[in-house]
């Protein structure tokens, strides 16, 4: 009965059953169950692989070779969105500089557009105050992909005490910023011009072998 008594609502006793009227004190009901350890919280969930790229070290360079480029790894984990959607956003940032990306993913209508902003955002900040990047706005997208995370199915209720299954997806999102401009053709190699082509097509033509001719 004391028990009860902490929870803050009301008693009553009618035929020896107990019933609670009012609103418990939802404080005092967590502390008297048992939760999890305080050292998980920090513990990672998601991916942990893509994150060591960070801290890899390359051997010195010598004063003849071309310097090599900074670059920062970032994830997202356990958007609650569909990869297969966000698979639309992330490649459509791909090969963008990091300002044209910020600026056309504010345009972009759908809920995971925002979570890749903010991954991208949180990745120039990265490089300019982790790893020496003198200028932020001098990077570029040079990877972006999602992969699955995790899956929680539940039920929702239906008609005629029928019932469905629906799945709540998840997702992790990785990007990559390295420094320098984008290239011209990251996805396709430029073609050559009208003339080179209209030439290429002439030889071609004319080493054309003619089946059982002389």
């Amino acid at each position: 009965m004391s028990l009860l008594k902490k929870l803050g609502a009301s008693i009553y006793q009618a035929k020896n059953e107990i019933l609670l009227v009012g609103k418990p004190n939802l404080g005092v009901i967590s502390a008297l169950f048992h939760t999890s350890s305080p050292d998980l919280k920090n513990h990672i969930t998601g991916p942990k692989r893509f994150l060591k790229y960070n801290k890899t070290f390359f051997p010195p360079q010598s004063p003849d070779e071309e310097p090599r480029k900074a670059y920062v790894c970032h994830v997202k984990e356990n958007i609650r969105y569909s990869p297969k959607k966000m698979w639309y956003i992330a490649s459509f940032v791909r090969g963008m500089s990091v300002d044209e990306a910020v600026k056309q993913l504010s345009f972009v209508l759908k809920r995971g557009a925002s979570a890749v902003k903010e991954t991208i955002l949180e990745a120039q900040e990265m490089a300019v105050t982790k790893h020496n990047v003198e200028y932020k706005t001098n990077l570029w997208v040079a990877e972006s992909f999602c992969t699955k995370g995790k899956y929680f199915r539940g039920i929702r209720r239906h008609a005629r005490m029928r019932y469905g299954i629906v799945d709540y997806k998840h997702c992790h999102y990785f990007v990559r910023l390295e420094e320098g401009t984008p290239p011209v053709d990251y996805y396709q190699k430029a073609l050559p011009p009208p003339k080179d082509r209209l030439e290429d097509w002439m030889n071609k033509m004319r080493n054309r072998k003619i089946t059982n001719s002389l």
